[in-house]
């Protein structure tokens, strides 16, 4: 095998599990950090490459719809800024995060970057929105001003997640 599989998993991440028991059926899953394939003993090396690529990329598309990608948010935030501000508003990058517990997003107006707190997902799409709208009108006025709060509020459910996220935060 070369040095990495479907040029996304490192082959030291992936490990073969051969059975003569095992006939026809060629499945993958995910044990800790790395890639277990079970196949039967019998295939050729040719055949485990194909198996390989194949389940690999069928675990990545499964795991990547439940879990929405950087690149994704990254879509998201441009369309986003281009319906609600204009289109003024482009970060460098946007991405999950699981070290903000505290905030729900943030943002480095320097470098033009976004995080987003894990705790996020799972939530309705327009209540995460809101919070991408919140962070990107940060990287048109930096401070909570009156012309922050007027490129914010054009998001038209803004005040409404606002509450929604409260409720998270206090639950009663």
């Amino acid at each position: 095998m070369s040095d990495r599989v479907g040029s996304v998993v490192p082959v030291e991440d992936i490990e073969i599990r051969r059975s003569s028991r095992r006939r026809r059926t060629v499945t993958a899953r995910r044990e800790g950090g790395r890639t277990v394939v079970l196949m039967p003993a019998g295939l050729s090396a040719a055949q485990e490459q194909q198996h390989v690529d194949t389940l690999l990329a069928r675990l990545e598309r499964r795991e990547r719809g439940r879990r929405p990608s950087d690149d994704d948010l990254m879509e998201r935030a441009r369309r986003l800024s281009d319906r609600y501000l204009d289109g003024q508003a482009e970060p460098a990058s946007i991405r999950w995060v699981t070290n903000q517990e505290s905030r729900w997003g943030s943002c480095s107006v320097g470098d033009r970057s976004i995080r987003l707190s894990h705790r996020l997902q799972g939530l309705p799409d327009w209540v995460v929105d809101s919070v991408i709208v919140h962070e990107l009108a940060h990287l048109v006025e930096p401070h909570h001003g009156p012309a922050f709060w007027a490129l914010a509020g054009r998001y038209p459910r803004m005040e409404r997640a606002r509450g929604f996220l409260e409720g998270v935060e206090h639950p009663r």
